[in-house]
């Protein structure tokens, strides 16, 4: 059989492409298996963070404020994708689990870090019309801290909820079956081709499926499946991953918990630390991202112990007598230049759907109509993405000179999110030696293209990102 599409992945956005195809009436396959382990959907807090994931480095550039636009659409299209998803999969269990986003302000982070970024939250806010409200940090009744950290503001944003994931993809794989889809629980190998066009897909077992056209939404391993277009996939900026730690917990039988979405502004390359209800008694908590040189399959105790340790100072002292329910890893697509890598790789019937960071899952509703449309013809009215065609040249985010700055705040915020105890006489030295250390490698890498903060604190960590760097760098120059 030859299917009109091959969707490779299937976490949020794959699945939702997969689903929204056979909605209109597509023969489509869906590769990948179900258990999504160490995926960034399953371990994901599934907010539908919007302006709550706003920073100043975000409103920097015209291809931030386009991930904004971005953000702005899909939460508007969650509404209906419920009642769609519900409807087809015949669950009509309620996907959504918290009312709207508290937004804190407190002393665990840095004025030049969590302040700004704070204001630039409200400062869109009011920008973009959207309502919300300030509140007395008090008056979140659930919020408990150690008073040492505890925060000075808060707002409220009221249509910021939070989706339940795990009930999500379970949605979106029994919508699809009904739909007409079929899903292969097993991994791919590589697209396959022939004379520079894609006509199927090898799995791991060495099976070999037809399609017209295939979409790989693999996340952090999309371009491994192109190793056999070596022409093209050198043209696309490489695919780092951010791996992160999330925690479910159950209170204790009698304790409320909270019934919004609670987190501090993004801070130390992470999207700040957040804790998210999920009903009978369970509540998430997240916080940490981390590049590495590979996925990773297992959380770090260090990082466990950083997360335990912010949730009890920040959000509920009283969370210690909690029991751990799961330690989750997911690992987050994140581009050499940190934006989505989204549309056709030439005319090579090859559709590239990945490299979203953190907004993938809440993203999904809006990419599946969107690549839908682009497969089929129909306008893309909402929204052009052609700027994040995956064969590019690096993007600009933050200006050249504002990128080491930037990763040395963010750097230092890690440290004081660490409750680190540091001489006010060594904080100059300590900024000091970051700055040139940061500057030399950036000048090492390329004259003129910068990756974005992330990847400048953790390539000096790591020859093999440098490597990919030089090498992407050196096709564009």
């Amino acid at each position: 059989m030859k299917y009109d599409f091959i969707v490779i992945g299937s976490g949020a956005i794959g699945s939702s492409i997969s689903y929204e195809l056979a909605n209109r009436g597509f023969s489509v396959c869906r590769i990948g298996n179900t258990d999504r382990s160490h995926s960034a959907s399953q371990a994901a807090g599934a907010m539908n963070g919007c302006f709550g994931e706003i920073t100043q480095g975000l409103l920097a550039s015209r291809h931030g404020k386009l991930k904004l636009d971005m953000d702005c659409i899909a939460k508007k299209l969650w509404p209906t994708w419920e009642k769609r998803l519900s409807d087809s999969s015949g669950n009509d269990k309620p996907l959504f689990t918290a009312e709207g986003t508290h937004i804190i302000l407190n002393t665990a982070g840095m004025k030049e870090v969590d302040s700004l970024n704070y204001d630039a939250i409200e400062q869109s806010l009011i920008h973009y019309s959207v309502p919300y409200s300030t509140i007395d940090p008090r008056e979140i009744q659930w919020l408990n801290p150690n008073d040492l950290v505890r925060p000075l503001r808060a707002l409220y944003i009221p249509d910021e909820h939070a989706v339940n994931s795990d009930l999500l993809l379970k949605k979106l794989d029994a919508a699809f079956i009904e739909e007409g889809g079929i899903i292969i629980e097993e991994n791919a190998q590589c697209v396959l081709a022939e004379n520079g066009k894609a006509v199927g897909v090898k799995l791991l077992s060495g099976e070999c499926l037809q399609a017209n056209k295939v979409i790989v939404a693999a996340g952090v391993n999309s371009l491994e499946l192109l190793y056999n277009l070596p022409e093209i996939s050198k043209k696309i900026p490489p695919i780092f991953a951010g791996y992160g730690v999330s925690i479910l917990v159950r209170v204790p039988e009698g304790k409320k918990l909270p019934t919004s979405v609670i987190r501090t502004p993004n801070r130390a390359f992470a999207c700040g630390l957040h804790c998210v209800p999920r009903g009978e008694r369970t509540l998430y908590l997240g916080a940490t991202n981390i590049l590495a040189e590979k996925p990773r399959k297992h959380a770090l105790i260090s990082d466990v112990q950083f997360l335990l340790d912010c949730a009890l100072e920040q959000l509920d002292i009283n969370l210690y007598d909690a029991e751990i329910l799961s330690i989750q890893v997911g690992n987050r697509p994140i581009p050499a230049d940190g934006f989505p890598l989204i549309g056709p790789c030439d005319d090579t019937n090859i559709w590239l759907v990945t490299g979203t960071y953190r907004d993938g899952l809440h993203q999904s509703p809006l990419l599946a109509n969107y690549i839908a449309n682009s497969l089929t013809g129909v306008e893309n009215s909402q929204i052009n993405l052609d700027d994040f065609n995956p064969i590019r040249p690096p993007l600009v985010g933050l200006p050249r000179e504002l990128i080491v700055k930037e990763t040395v705040q963010q750097m230092f915020a890690t440290g004081y999110e660490y409750r680190w105890d540091i001489k006010p006489y060594w904080l100059p030295l300590l900024d000091k030696g970051l700055n040139e250390n940061y500057q030399a490698l950036i000048e090492s890498l390329h004259p003129h293209f910068t990756p974005p903060p992330e990847l400048v604190a953790f390539s000096y960590l790591y020859e093999s990102m440098r490597q990919k760097l030089h090498t992407y760098y050196g096709v564009w120059s």
